[in-house]
């Protein structure tokens, strides 16, 4: 099925197994879901921008509420991430693909199904309404009867599925296929984050997925794993969501604080502060990750013994956060610093998140996180955190690498005026959420009576997210400028220190023609100046005949194995009927495999 299939147009983008444009398909679908997304976050603004409105009703909102967590965090930001996973891992490493190169495009196609499944609600009016973690009894079919829960369920499991797979494949391709002389401390230190990402996604993706099963087998099969009256505890399900949630929070974090890591040195024209330090601090905030899911539960009447451990060890996790935030300050102390588009976006970053983590320690004591629980001041949080940190990281990302990956640089002109519309939007909708909190508004509630006193707050929120949502548009507009009459961009185009920068923008299909060989840490910047801050001119990458190297065979298999999952997940939305579309769904995947198999690579 790989041969004779055309190397441009729909069918070799339908077919690729090209790790860069499985990149560019990741990124493209997760901007396409933030226009999801976004929408639902201005539905709702708007909803609460003044007391007693009417413009959604209670259902809708809470649909919308549903939808907008689940979709920034598992159809836009992890997606984003693995976007950059994709394209940059292997030119990083100095290596021609990732380890499995169809195993990458069934990610890409799994999570495709996945985020459809997921908003198809939307088409049969079927919104899911039980918040973004879903907790049990609400989601048990006493409370919700209709299918608009298992679009969330099993619309998850999908996804959920794309980011093991790929997290397997990014994990042996980094331990396994870096370049010579590329020594675990040689390695950037993005791929260290995206190392550590992996592990915590092999990690913690089974523990929801084992959790997602018991609620469609609670569900679907009338067991009673959630059913107090049926000896199960409602409570087990919110152990199982956090002890995935929690770590999940470093699984979106991690990828920007490697992403900045990358943006600050280069235009500082410094090497990145504790560099070693750095990499030992990812590790253990991947460690301490898992030891911290309890304190989302410290008012479900956990104990004091067991408020103690979770209390102190979400201080603990502070250090290692604490150590990067030093570092990279120091990075850019003394620094030539260039405030290019990325490196404002990366200085965003750490401001905001910094904000966004000094919160986070008041909830590691219990007795402010009772005050503090389910209420505005917990929605500030997690929007700091997530928003001005991971977020606005990404878009760094975005800038820095666009040049890379497109040949054009993206309108600089624009884009600061994106970042300062983003900031200004970004503080005026959030940061008055946290007076909102201490003065008693909860989460989750579709309207408030005109006497609460919330109404400015309320309102100078929904202006700031208008404000973002057009920083947002103006985004686009330069993306699609820019690839049509952006400037030229030549392979190196920031002064970059690492190998993706000694390819042509964009890179060869093949990557490197001569297999590189490093011999420390930023080598290419190494190659290119001297200690005297002399400029040297080292060899580029030539490039060469792609025929004469052997590539991946392009594959439809991939996308028919993916469509064989989305359809065995159909079937418990159609009872008996549903049987038969699911092993529909299992003969797919049988003839998928079996093609696969047979199928030279």
């Amino acid at each position: 099925m790989a041969k004779n299939l055309p190397s441009t147009g729909i069918v070799s983008w339908l077919t690729t197994v090209d790790h860069k444009r499985i990149g560019i398909l990741y990124g493209v679908t997760a901007l396409f879901f933030l226009l999801f997304g976004g929408a639902e976050a201005i539905f709702m603004r708007t909803q609460l921008a003044l007391p007693n409105n009417t413009f959604l009703d209670a259902g809708t909102y809470n649909g919308l509420v549903t939808l907008h967590g689940t979709t920034m965090i598992f159809l836009f930001v992890m997606p984003l991430s693995a976007a950059f996973f994709n394209y940059l891992t292997p030119l990083m490493i100095g290596a021609p693909d990732v380890a499995f190169p169809r195993m990458n495009a069934l990610s890409y196609w799994i999570f495709l199904f996945g985020g459809l499944l997921l908003n198809f609600s939307f088409v049969v009016g079927l919104l899911p309404d039980g918040g973004w973690f879903n907790y049990a009894n609400l989601t048990g079919p006493k409370y919700s009867p209709s299918h608009a829960i298992d679009f969330w369920v099993l619309g998850v499991q999908v996804v959920g599925l794309a980011s093991l797979i790929a997290a397997i494949n990014f994990f042996v391709t980094i331990m396994n296929m870096r370049c010579k002389g590329m020594t675990l401390l040689k390695m950037p230190i993005f791929i260290w984050t995206t190392l550590v990402t992996q592990v915590l996604l092999i990690l913690a993706l089974p523990v929801i997925t084992v959790a997602l099963m018991m609620m469609t087998f609670d569900r679907s099969f009338g067991t009673g794993f959630f059913d107090p009256g049926a000896g199960g505890q409602v409570i087990m399900w919110q152990h199982l969501f956090w002890i995935f949630g929690h770590p999940e929070v470093y699984i979106l974090i991690l990828p920007a604080m490697g992403i900045v890591s990358e943006i600050l040195p280069t235009f500082s024209r410094k090497p990145l502060f504790g560099y070693s330090v750095m990499v030992y601090s990812s590790c253990a905030i991947g460690f301490l990750g898992f030891a911290v899911w309890a304190h989302h539960m410290f008012t479900t009447g956990l104990g004091p013994w067991a408020q103690a451990l979770f209390s102190a060890a979400t201080m603990l996790i502070a250090v290692p956060t604490g150590v990067k935030i030093f570092n990279w300050v120091s990075t850019l102390w003394g620094g030539h610093i260039r405030f290019t588009t990325p490196m404002l976006f990366a200085l965003s970053f750490i401001a905001m998140f910094t904000l966004g983590g000094l919160s986070g320690i008041m909830h590691s004591s219990p007795p402010i996180d009772y005050q503090h629980q389910d209420t505005y001041f917990v929605v500030a949080h997690f929007h700091y955190v997530l928003y001005g940190g991971a977020v606005m990281a990404l878009f760094g990302g975005i800038f820095y690498w666009f040049p890379k990956i497109t040949g054009r640089y993206m309108d600089e002109g624009m884009g600061k005026l994106q970042f300062w519309m983003y900031m200004i939007g970004f503080n005026l909708t959030f940061f008055p959420m946290h007076f909102l909190g201490l003065q008693g508004m909860p989460r989750r509630i579709f309207t408030y009576a005109s006497d609460q006193g919330w109404n400015l707050w309320n309102l100078v929120a929904s202006a700031g997210a208008y404000i973002t949502a057009a920083g947002g548009v103006l985004f686009f507009i330069n993306i699609f400028y820019s690839l049509k009459w952006g400037k030229k961009a030549p392979h190196d185009c920031w002064d970059g220190r690492t190998l993706e920068w000694t390819l042509s923008s964009p890179p060869p299909e093949y990557n490197f023609a001569v297999d590189p060989e490093v011999k420390a840490l930023d080598d290419w910047w190494l190659r290119k100046w001297d200690k005297d801050g002399k400029r040297l001119h080292p060899e580029v990458q030539p490039e060469i005949d792609p025929s004469t190297k052997h590539l991946p065979n392009p594959s439809f298999w991939p996308m028919i194995l993916a469509f064989g999952i989305l359809l065995l997940a159909c079937g418990p939305f159609f009872n008996a009927k549903g049987i038969a579309l699911s092993l529909v769904g299992v003969l797919v995947m049988l003839i998928a495999t079996y093609g696969w198999s047979f199928e030279e690579a």
